[in-house]
């Protein structure tokens, strides 16, 4: 089973590394053609707009699209997400070509600058239901997005209580309901996350999103490719930096 890494900029090792430590193959993407040969694709975490200007410089967007279109798993974090997002807010001037697929308002950079980057644990019951291991996960937030709103066929994984200095207006929100920003989610073939799971130990994200390549495997195919290794929430060998 190759998983497809985009390789443009950013966390694409990381990545890489993650997938390796359960017994995935991670193959980098930097070419339209290369996404023919793997059955999913992580995009993931960097600078978005230098990451889409460089997609663009290499015809990107019209494979990526249609990759999506397809049913096959994609995977954004972080800057991955904002490329997945339908609609996004709080870019810099002149924005950046999305790829969409993902019914949801993202705010680049909602969280504040790369000072203001965060560790938080992260209520995921999905996560535990189809991988087991602790009810929380630690989530590494870095000049990270968030999602404001989302359609009706978006599951939300995982989210987090807004910032004290974060000021979001609501018109329709009650006044004494606590705010909340989404920092996961899913809609069919498109999972997100606004955290980076490939520089924690914990490769259960790797792990659910793998299972998502298997299904689509299955539903194509009688023939079912398995995968090696082993899931690990404990402490795998490492042979890139995480956050323990």
């Amino acid at each position: 089973m190759a998983v497809g890494v985009l390789a443009l900029q950013g966390s694409f090792n990381e990545h890489i590394a993650a997938l390796r430590r359960i017994g995935a193959r991670g193959v980098e993407i930097r070419k339209a053609e290369q996404l023919q040969n793997v059955t999913s694709l992580i995009i993931p975490g960097g600078e978005s707009t230098t990451m889409a200007k460089l997609a663009e410089l290499n015809n990107l967007f019209p494979a990526l699209r249609e990759f999506v279109k397809m049913g096959k798993p994609v995977w954004g974090t972080c800057a991955g997400l904002i490329f997945l997002a339908d609609r996004a807010t709080g870019q810099k001037i002149g924005g950046q070509e999305l790829i969409g697929g993902l019914d949801c308002t993202v705010h680049r950079n909602f969280f504040g600058s790369q000072i203001q980057s965060f560790e938080a644990d992260l209520l995921v019951p999905e996560i535990v239901l189809k991988e087991g291991g602790p009810p929380s996960f630690r989530g590494v937030f870095i000049r990270a997005p968030a999602i404001l709103e989302v359609g009706p066929e978006v599951e939300v994984l995982a989210d987090v209580p807004y910032p004290s200095s974060k000021i979001i207006i609501q018109e329709q929100e009650d006044a004494g309901s606590p705010k909340k920003a989404i920092v996961a989610v899913k809609q069919g073939n498109i999972l997100a996350t606004a955290f980076h799971p490939e520089l924690t130990a914990d490769t259960r994200w790797h792990s659910y999103f793998l299972k998502m390549t298997t299904e689509v495997d299955e539903a194509s195919s009688s023939i079912i490719i398995p995968y090696g290794g082993q899931r690990s929430y404990e402490q795998p060998k490492i042979d890139l930096p995480v956050y323990q």
